[in-house]
C-alpha cells in the first residue's frame, strides 16, 4: 500500500469515527422528541392499519347513523372540510418552490 492510499484510508476511518460521533451526539440532543415521534409513528400505523381494513370505517360510519344520525352527519361534515382544508394546504405545499 503506497502513502496516497494509507493517507485516503486514515482519512476514511477519521470522517467515520465523526459521523459516528455526530450520530450519538444527534441522539443524545434529540431524546426530548422521541415522545413525538413515538406519537407520530403510532399515528402512521393507525392510518396504515384503517387503510388495510377500511370494512372497519364503514362499520363505524353505518353504526354512527343508525344511533345517532345529527351527530354522524355533523361529524361528516367536519371530516369533509378538513379533508377540503388538507387538500388545499396540500396544494400550496406542493406550489412551493424549493
Amino acid at each position: 500500500m503506497n502513502t496516497a492510499e494509507l493517507e485516503l484510508a486514515l482519512k476514511k476511518q477519521r470522517l467515520q469515527i465523526h459521523g459516528e460521533t455526530l450520530r450519538a451526539d444527534f441522539g443524545r440532543h434529540a431524546a426530548g422528541l422521541r415522545p413525538a415521534f413515538a406519537g407520530a409513528d403510532l399515528a402512521v400505523d393507525a392510518a396504515h392499519w384503517l387503510r388495510a381494513h377500511p370494512q372497519v370505517v364503514v362499520a363505524t360510519t353505518v353504526a354512527l347513523l343508525v344511533a345517532k344520525p345529527s351527530r354522524a352527519w355533523r361529524w361528516g361534515r367536519r371530516a369533509f372540510l378538513g379533508w377540503q382544508a388538507w387538500r388545499k394546504l396540500r396544494g400550496l405545499i406542493d406550489q412551493r418552490p424549493l
